[in-house]
């Protein structure tokens, strides 16, 4: 689905998922939720692409509207985490197949719960980064509750929310955010030259693979070992599993299909 607000491009089996505009209207979440609950299902689709279409990445919930929308109350202003950021940060973890972040700019709030829901980044050099939302009196949500403090560590990701500083993308790889930074121009590039060497890899192991990691801390020791035997024996009924071990046999490189 393309809009106006959302753009997608669907080119050598990657989706390029652009956000038009950094602040997040209805209109711009509604899109964004469906276009990603779209290229999940397509399966042309090996790899995704998400990036933001102006100066910045991303950087949250457009305060205008929202501003407007307190007149109704609360609980109706913020019927969106539930309708939109919440369903859009699910998707893009449970995404089967691998989602590169391409961020440039600012990416604070919403927008770093999406980037830090992908699997991968790639920064520009001078991106700036950060929570922002006890700024304005209010908690976290799209996902960082989640996500933050798997990747920095639950010391680290209460001072990125309560403090509210920005910080760079040099820093937040440091701190164990998994990514890369390039200079600004080549952002979309690297990231969409990433994608589509996922893209021709085992698209069926790399969404158990995802998953094992998304659900496998939550489990104990013979769960998890159930689930990789599971999630092995899966994989092994997959033509790329058999086709790889044939050419591997065949001193040849293997093709993986996605199938």
């Amino acid at each position: 689905m393309t809009t106006q607000s959302v753009l997608v491009d669907r080119t050598a089996a990657v989706a390029t998922i652009t956000m038009s505009a950094p602040a997040l209207t209805l209109e711009s979440k509604v899109a964004l939720r469906d276009a990603l609950a779209e290229v999940a299902k397509d399966p042309e689709i090996r790899a995704v692409v998400l990036a933001g279409g102006g100066k910045a990445f991303c950087v949250g919930q457009d305060l205008g509207e929202h501003s407007t929308g307190l007149d109704d109350g609360a609980e109706a202003a913020f019927a969106t985490v539930r309708e939109h950021y919440s369903p859009i940060v699910r998707d893009l973890l449970t995404m089967p197949k691998p989602v590169i972040a391409a961020v440039s700019g600012a990416c604070v709030g919403a927008g770093l719960g999406f980037a830090l829901a992908c699997d991968y980044r790639v920064f520009a050099s001078d991106a700036k980064l950060g929570t922002a939302f006890t700024g304005i009196g209010l908690t976290f949500d799209s996902g960082l509750s989640f996500t933050l403090p798997r990747a920095v560590g639950d010391a680290r990701a209460k001072e990125l929310i309560l403090l509210g500083q920005m910080f760079s993308a040099e820093d937040g790889i440091a701190w164990g955010i998994a990514g890369e930074t390039v200079d600004r121009d080549e952002v979309l590039d690297r990231a969409i030259a990433l994608a589509r060497q996922l893209a021709q890899g085992p698209t069926l192991a790399f969404a158990e693979s995802k998953r094992l990691i998304l659900e496998g801390s939550g489990l104990g020791l013979d769960d998890a070992l159930e689930a990789e035997a599971l999630a092995q024996t899966r994989c092994g009924e997959t033509a790329d599993h058999v086709d790889a071990v044939r050419a591997f046999l065949g001193r040849e490189k293997p093709s993986f299909s996605g199938r």
